[in-house]
């Protein structure tokens, strides 16, 4: 929160630098001037940050998936995942990736509630 308030002050201070060029509006990221931001911008600013990092080349939108599939990994709870900006559980899900960490995980949770792990036995009804 911190950053987006910093970021939202910065803007306030280029629309006042701006004067009779801001373009007003409502926007998150913007020129400038307040105008919309070119959508190659974002792609470009990923591939840069990509060569700058070292790292391997990848699509902009694979970072959606990694930002969904990262709180699947951690076992965050999925009203948190909710928080992180998700518009609803499906939408998060669609990005999901069961991953090999989580794959193993999941059956030892399972195995856990159905058998006692000392005897090997399944665990009577309470």
């Amino acid at each position: 929160m911190a950053l987006l308030r910093k970021h939202r002050d910065e803007q306030d201070q280029e629309g006042v630098t701006a004067a009779q060029l801001w373009e007003g509006g409502d926007r998150l990221f913007a020129t400038p001037t307040g105008g919309p931001v070119n959508p190659r911008t974002d792609y470009d600013e990923w591939k840069r940050l990509l060569k700058l990092a070292g790292l391997r080349d990848g699509r902009l939108h694979d970072a959606r998936h990694t930002a969904a599939t990262v709180p699947l990994i951690l076992g965050v709870a999925e009203r948190a995942v909710m928080g992180m900006g998700w518009s609803n559980s499906a939408m998060a899900a669609r990005y999901q990736h069961l991953t090999a960490q989580v794959r193993p995980d999941i059956a030892q949770r399972v195995g856990g509630l159905l058998w006692d792990t000392a005897t090997e036995k399944p665990k009577s009804a309470s």
